[in-house]
């Protein structure tokens, strides 16, 4: 790909927020040659909300439409085609209670409509055969099939669909349970690989400068050219002392993730949102066998029943979700943007967790209520222990649906975006959206249509080796457990 012909070297785009979000279009627009400055606020990229799934279908969300799921299908794919290793190849099994006033038969006319899609996408194009074959996307288990899986030795590594279910019908009560269960092909994402892959590929890229622990503080849109002036405030330590600074860029993205309706209001660009607080907890179940998929539990959001998750890692590692308010979900945990503030205010006992530390009490009360939430449907896993402090984060949901889950950017004003992503897989959408627009702008031009993976040179130029050695590093100098950045399978 012949960079120096397919952009205009005069024009600059200024990024604001480091997340997955920022860090994607950051790696886009640099790997085909437009100059980038990304400013985080923190002292690494992509930190955030409890990132580990990759709803390659968003069967996870019954309550989401049809629509919504084909595109974080979509998104999905794409995901894996540029950052394969950022994925934990393995499956996940959805099972309904019978506590539950769900059916399963209901996923199925979803189910096929994914599988059906999958398949068209592979003949449109090879390269999206990312998932498996597409007669393997999903597989029903009915109780006879479990209570024989049940019989067998785990495998030393799955090798199958029925491998994988074979942790699974030896410690659920079958009994509990409505017909059928259903795998599907739902992989796991590891938000240190992702930004490990992010820090290592932007490093290598003259084209972006990132700076790490710069909060902006100012803008200022020249009315005659709709340039952006960015203010900022940057740490130094070689100094111990802030110091400002300032970019001049042609155009803005605003990727700010839950503090987006802050740069919003400094460009008098408001827009309606909500606010999430969520919280997963990292568990360690020392006496676990075999290897496990990804399980969820379906229930009632916000409800003692509410849905509960299972994501394995190496070592006997679980992170857990539980969709209750003492649990993942918390009372006054979501709010709304108003019509003098476009950022929503969380209460301030949310800001101390976000910006300095949770108290001990609860996290030991939380991450039990986790452990005791999943051993309902795994009554083994009583005995799983706290592996850790919890993966926490907000997260913005953009409208008013705090059911939307398929959603990547929104253009405003002029010369300005907001990245609004929901599920990181949505991040390379919304990147996609930003080098269309500028191409319509005239800010860049790109004269060459080229493959996904064409498309990231350097990126898909990382080894795993080097994706999972410093996402290793990362998260323990987050203070997780390194077994949470290695891979689940191969």
């Amino acid at each position: 790909m012949n960079k120096t012909n397919s952009t205009k070297k005069t024009s600059k785009v200024g990024i604001v927020g480091g997340g997955v979000a920022g860090s994607t279009i950051a790696l886009r627009l640099a790997e085909i040659g437009v100059e980038v400055v990304l400013f985080e606020e923190g002292a690494s990229l992509v930190n955030g909300p409890p990132i580990c799934h990759l709803h390659a279908g968003g069967n996870l969300y019954r309550e989401i439409s049809d629509q919504q799921c084909v595109d974080l299908l979509k998104q999905s794919i794409d995901t894996l085609r540029v950052f394969p290793h950022t994925a934990n190849i393995r499956p996940t099994v959805i099972a309904v209670p019978k506590r539950d006033k769900g059916e399963p038969d209901a996923l199925l006319s979803r189910l096929e409509l994914l599988r059906n899609t999958y398949h068209s996408l592979i003949e449109s194009d090879a390269n999206n055969k990312v998932l498996g074959e597409p007669s393997d996307y999903f597989k029903l288990y009915d109780q006879d099939t479990l209570i024989e899986l049940a019989s067998r030795d785990f495998p030393s590594t799955p090798s199958s669909l029925d491998d994988w279910m074979i942790p699974v019908a030896k410690n659920l009560n079958l009994d509990e349970f409505k017909y059928p269960l259903v795998l599907v092909q739902e992989y796991g994402l590891s938000v240190f690989r992702i930004a490990a892959t992010a820090s290592l590929a932007l490093s290598q890229m003259s084209h972006c400068k990132v700076l790490t622990t710069a909060k902006v503080n100012h803008l200022e849109q020249c009315e005659s050219t709709s340039q952006w002036n960015v203010h900022y405030q940057q740490f130094d330590s070689t100094l111990g002392d802030w110091v400002t600074g300032y970019e001049h860029v042609d155009y803005l993205i605003n990727a700010c993730g839950y503090k987006t309706g802050t740069l919003d209001n400094l460009a008098k660009l408001p827009r309606e949102r909500m606010v999430e607080f969520k919280a997963a907890y990292v568990t360690h179940w020392e006496h676990s066998q075999g290897t496990w998929p990804e399980v969820i539990f379906h229930g009632e959001r916000g409800t003692p029943n509410g849905m509960a998750q299972l994501t394995p890692y190496p070592d006997g590692y679980f992170q857990l979700h539980g969709m209750t308010e003492d649990i993942t979900l918390f009372p006054k945990g979501l709010v709304s943007s108003t019509a003098a503030n476009a950022q929503p205010e969380l209460s301030a006992p949310f800001i101390k967790k976000l910006t300095q530390h949770w108290q001990q009490d609860e996290v030991d009360l939380r991450s039990a209520r986790a452990i005791n939430h999943m051993a309902q449907f795994i009554p083994e896993f009583s005995s799983a222990t706290i592996g850790g402090k919890p993966l926490f984060g907000a997260q913005q949901i953009p409208g008013t649906d705090p059911s939307l889950r398929a959603v990547d950017i929104s253009f405003d004003g002029i010369n300005y975006a907001r990245t609004e992503i929901v599920k990181a897989s949505s991040a390379l959408s919304a990147a996609d959206a930003v080098v269309d627009k500028l191409q319509k702008l005239q800010l860049i031009t790109n004269d060459q249509h080229t493959s996904l993976e064409l498309s990231f040179p350097i990126t898909r130029s990382l080894t795993l080796e080097q994706v999972e050695n410093f996402a290793e590093q990362l998260a323990e100098q987050r203070h997780y457990p390194s077994a949470l950045a290695r891979r689940v399978a191969f």
